[in-house]
């Protein structure tokens, strides 16, 4: 008795982790090993405590039941609940371009290197550099402004 139900854990275990290998996580990964372990082990006691008769019993029931566990999935429609369906629609620095024109100037609010963000009219940007590394507080000034990118420089004063 105690046999049978250690075989059945193996069995139902290995099954469960098979399924989730094949439905929910994408790949070969150590979920699906552990299952195809489990369920292996599970059919070799089988087969060396009850004999050839139970153990060709285990591996066919066992295959049967993977298989209609799988159909049932498919057909159901199960992995559409775990799904993520949500798509990102926004982009960087949406609608913000239109109020911001080449020459405004600004303060850095991070690192730029090259890119991070600055402050522009109290608004703050996602923006970028040619190759600068300028420490957050730099003042810069926008030297050009295309669709979601705008591109900064330092501004520099020169002393005579």
């Amino acid at each position: 008795m105690v046999m049978w139900t250690i075989i059945m854990v193996l069995l139902v275990l290995g099954l469960l982790l098979l399924v989730a290998e094949i439905i929910f996580i994408p790949g070969t990964t150590f979920v699906g090993l552990l299952g195809a372990i489990f369920t292996i082990v599970g059919i070799c006691i089988t087969y060396s405590h009850f004999g050839r008769e139970a153990g060709l019993y285990t591996l066919g029931g066992t295959v049967a039941i993977t298989l209609i566990a799988l159909v049932i999935c498919f057909k159901n429609g199960t992995w559409n609940k775990f799904a993520l369906k949500d798509t990102i629609s926004s982009k960087v620095n949406d609608g913000l371009t239109e109020t911001l024109h080449v020459g405004d100037e600004g303060i850095t609010s991070s690192t730029l290197r090259p890119m991070g963000k600055a402050e522009f009219n109290n608004k703050t940007v996602e923006v970028k550099t040619l190759g600068y590394y300028l420490e957050q507080g730099c003042r810069v000034r926008i030297t050009n402004i295309s669709i979601h990118q705008i591109t900064v420089e330092p501004i520099t004063t020169n002393h005579l």
